[in-house]
This record gives structure tokens, sequence and C-alpha cells, in this order.
């Protein structure tokens, strides 16, 4: 061949690798580029949700000077404040990662006691989870050379994971040190629910985002992912071992000598500080117990009036805490943080409503509202339910078992108290409207269909006229009558009527007193009152009066004129 056309040849095949280098470099110049650009976004927007924060809660302090008898409500907002603050820290640590921005400043103190300092603020979060939880450190004091603001990163992510992925059993935390004490290996061990070996080789990967629906808690995927940057950025290692059903074991291996370290990455002029976040602290004080709650309102002898009883479910404390301290001005409210919690007290106390989060441990909203709704003795029990999932299945699923109301995340308080009142009033006109139809059947003598809930409404009508006249008719009685236990009729009469018991009795004895009057205008009203079960007229005047604006002598007079 040619030497003239091999060399042009080979010309064009050394263009042809120089374009398809040239195209791989920019293509990959490009998504370099994107990357940078969709961290810087993710940056920009992280700065600018912090600034809001700041002014939140130094508007916060200002209200402790002004307002302290808050405390407890400033408490709960700053603690959010917080965790917001980690999280939207969290994300611009990643953002800074993915741009090889993150720095190291490193700086000399008592490392040990810093571990174990920052590790003992996650202990209200173990306790929250009834976890045992121990953190031995060896020796428990020793110098050396650490970035605190990365190590914090790193501790508070690997024992916030182990917790969420451990149900029941224990947390542990030891850091220990190498014969030469240059190096400091930290393990943190949790009997969770182990990770399945398939899923190892993705585990620090970026948004992948592990086994959290299972457990009916929350992940973003960058926890690890950011763990493993932060322990490279500061020349350690982080391995993990699990074992399905037994539990996870991370270790890491961190040096903590000065020359360890690049001068530019070495802060002498300042020494490690012993003060550790304590975002997490302040849940117990916060947060009192809920069976304390619970005894309090079943103890009270308001219980007896017609303010409605309302179960709260929710398995975030400061949510929990926030919904019943501004509902329990308007109604008796009662909480538990599972379904299973739940179940027991539905079981053993008289309820109007309940609101129940859907993602719980244990047993989720949907399968309470399911198990509720089933159960014939509760199926008219009104249900909202809350999620921070924004998928329309969910919400079709929530409403196909049952669910009167669904709310997502993040809801006005305001909006839940509307659609509280919405459903007892729509109960309300329910209940007119049956029991003017009932009546008027029965005055045809016509033959109907009624459906459960109307059968169940017809036999109490017809259970307090047989005993109309007995004054010392009572809930007990009436409940012995229908064949239900107190609370399960409590529990029906309130969800179809929006009364409770001795209301709807009071309510029957009423306008029966009206139909009377109406039948016999020059009827005495003591008469009237002792053939409705009233022994005090004046009591019975009263009574006729709040129910009907007028009093009954007045009333009769009306009927003579």
């Amino acid at each position: 061949m040619n030497h003239r056309i091999i060399l042009i040849l080979a010309i064009i095949a050394i263009i042809a690798l120089i374009f398809l280098f040239g195209r791989n470099v920019y293509k990959r110049s490009m998504r370099v580029r994107r990357r940078l650009q969709m961290g810087q976004i993710f940056t920009n927007i992280t700065h600018e949700l912090l600034t809001p924060l700041t002014v939140i809660s130094a508007s916060v302090d200002q209200l402790r000077e002004d307002a302290p008898y808050h405390e407890k409500e400033y408490d709960l907002i700053q603690m959010n404040i917080q965790r917001m603050v980690r999280l939207l820290q969290q994300i611009l640590e990643t953002s800074k990662s993915q741009a090889d921005e993150l720095k190291l400043v490193v700086a000399q103190g008592d490392v040990m006691q810093y571990i174990y300092n920052t590790a003992l603020c996650l202990k209200p979060l173990m306790d929250k989870k009834h976890l045992k939880f121990s953190i031995e450190c060896t020796p428990k004091s020793m110098m050396g050379w650490i970035d605190t603001d990365k190590l914090d990163k790193i501790i508070y992510n690997l024992l916030s994971n182990a917790a969420k992925y451990t149900d029941k059993g224990e947390v542990s935390l030891q850091v220990w040190t190498s014969r030469k004490y240059d190096t400091i290996y930290i393990n943190v061990r949790d009997t969770g629910s182990g990770i399945p070996k398939e899923k190892m080789k993705r585990l620090f990967q970026r948004f992948y985002d592990g086994e959290y629906r299972q457990h009916k808690t929350i992940g973003t995927g960058l926890g690890l992912a950011l763990t493993r940057d932060l322990v490279r950025l500061h020349k350690g290692t982080i391995s993990c071992e699990s074992e399905e059903g037994k539990g996870t074991t991370f270790t890491l291996k961190i040096p903590i000598t000065k020359d360890s370290f690049k001068p530019d990455q070495i802060d002498e002029k300042h020494e490690i500080s012993q003060t550790v976040p304590k975002e997490t602290s302040g849940i117990t004080s916060i947060v009192p117990e809920m069976s304390v709650i619970n005894a309090d309102i079943l103890a009270n002898d308001l219980l007896i009036d017609d303010a409605y009883r309302i179960l709260i479910v929710e398995d975030n404390p400061e949510l929990l805490m926030l919904m019943h301290h501004i509902l329990k001005n308007q109604y008796h409210v009662l909480v538990a943080k599972n379904g299973k919690e739940a179940l027991k007290i539905v079981h053993r106390t008289p309820l109007d409503l309940i609101v129940s989060d859907i993602m719980m441990p244990e047993m989720t909203g949907l399968e309470l509202t399911h198990e509720l709704k089933e159960d014939s003795n509760y199926s008219h029990l009104p249900i909202i339910l809350l999620t921070a999932n924004t998928q329309e299945e969910e919400e079709q699923e929530a409403l196909r078992i049952g669910a009167d109301e669904y709310l997502t995340k993040p809801f006005r308080l305001g909006d839940l108290k509307l659609r509280i009142d919405n459903i007892i009033e729509n109960r309300r006109r329910a209940l007119q409207d049956l029991a003017l139809r009932i009546d008027e059947d029965s005055d045809n003598q016509q033959e109907i269909f009624l459906t459960p809930e109307q059968q169940f409404l017809e036999k109490a009508l017809n259970c307090v006229h047989e005993h109309l006249a007995d004054s010392n008719y009572d809930r007990n009685a009436f409940a012995a009558d229908m064949g239900a236990s107190s609370s399960t009729l409590y529990n029906k009469l309130r969800a179809i009527t929006g009364m409770n018991v001795n209301a709807f009795i009071r309510d029957v004895r009423m306008k029966e007193a009206r139909r009377l009057a109406e039948k016999d205008p020059s009827m005495r009203v003591s008469d009237l009152a002792y053939r409705v079960g009233f022994q005090d007229p004046k009591y019975f005047s009263t009574c006729f009066k709040k129910h009907f604006g007028i009093q009954p002598k007045e009333f009769m007079e009306t009927l003579n004129t």
C-alpha cells in the first residue's frame, strides 16, 4: 500500500481518536459542570433557608424575654429549628463534598471527652425508643487533633442511623486508641434489623435510602454517603459489617496526631470546645409522658360534659404534644404513639374522633383505620389521617379503607381543627335528618329498609321512649338495653348523632316534652316534667329553655293563643 495513503489513514485515525477523546472529555467536563451547578444551586437554597431560620430563632429568644411563661413552646420551636439547621447543613456539606470544597480544620483537645459528650447528647433519642445505650472510651481522656465539626456529624449520623433501624435491643459506641496513641478507633454497633448482603455494595452511595420504610421512619439518602466523605476528609477509613436479623457494626479508623494533617488544616489558636450541640437533649423535658396525660384526662370529671374526646396517634413526640396543646382548649385530648397503643385506648375509653399519623412503628395509621372500620363496634368512629407522603395512591388507599379525612404534612393546625369541626357538624345534621325520617316513617306506618346506622339509632330511640318517665334511667341501664358496653354505646351514639349518652337521652326527653305540650297545651309544667323523666320541674324548665330558647310555660301559652 502506498505510504502516502497509509500516512493519510493514520492522520485520519489520529484525528478521529482526538475527536472521540475530546468529545468524551467535553461530556465529562459538562457533567462535572452540571454537577457543580447543581451543587451551587443546593448551596444557594440552603443559605437562603438558613437565613429565615436564624431570624425565627432570634425572634423566639426575644419572645422568651417578653413572655417567659411559654417556656416549653419556645423549647419546642428551638429544638425543631436546630433539627432543620442540621439537615440543611448536611445538604450543604454534601454539596461541598461533590464540588471538592470541604475543608478540614483540626484543633487540639481532649478527643475522648469530646466524643463522649457528643454521643451522650443522643441518649434521649435512645430513651425515646427504649433502647439500651452504652458509651465506652478507653482511655477516658486523651489529647489529640480533630475537626470537631466533622466528627460531630460523623457520630451523630452513625448513632441516629443505629437508633432508626433498631426497634428493640441496644446501641453501643466504643472508642479506643492504637498502641502508639496516634489513631483512634470508633465502633458503633446495634442489634437492629441488619443490612441485606445485596445492598451492602451501595451502602455509602449518595441518595441510597436504605430500609427506612420498613421501620416507618424517614431518610434522605445523604447520611452515610456524607459520613464516608467526612471520614476520608479526616484521613480516616470506615467499614461496615452486618448480618440480617442480628445487627450492624461500623468501624472507623481516624488519625489524631498533628503531623497527620497539612499545615493549612491545623488551627493552633483554638482548643477543642467541649460544648457540643444539645438539640436532642430537650426531648424528655419538653414532652411529658403520654400515660400521665391520658391519666389526667380520664380522671377528669369534665369527661361527663359535652366536650368531644379526641385521640391523637403520632410517633413524633414534638408534633404530638403540639397538637395536644392546641386542641386541649376545645376538646378532651388523649394521646398514643402508635396504632397498638391507640387500639388499647379505643377499647377501654369512649371516644368521638381519632387523628392519626400513617407512618408509625408497631401499627401504621392505615392498619389502625382498617381494623377499626372492620369492627362493627367502632366502624362509625371518624378518623382523620395525617401523612408526609404526597403520593396520590396512599390517599386513595386511606379513603378506600374508610378514613373520613386525609391531611398532608406540613399542615396548619387551623385546618385540622376545621376538619374536626366539619365532621362533628355534618354528623349532627345527619342525625336531625335521620331522626326526622324515622319519626315520619313511624307515624305513617310504612315499611322501611334501614341501614345498620339507622337501625342502631331507631333501637336507641325506642329504648329511651320505653323508659321516658323513669328518672333513674341512665347510661348504664341504656347500654344494657342496647346489648352493648358503655364505651361502645358512647362511641356509636357520638359518631352517629354528635351527642354523648346523657345528651342523647336528654334530647329525646326534650323533643317528647315538646310533642306532649303541642298535643295538650293545658298540661301543667310539673306534670309535663314528670312524664319525661324529670323529678325537678325547675330543672326541666331550665333544660327546655336551653333546648328550644323558650320557657315551657311560655311555649304552651303561645299554643293556646
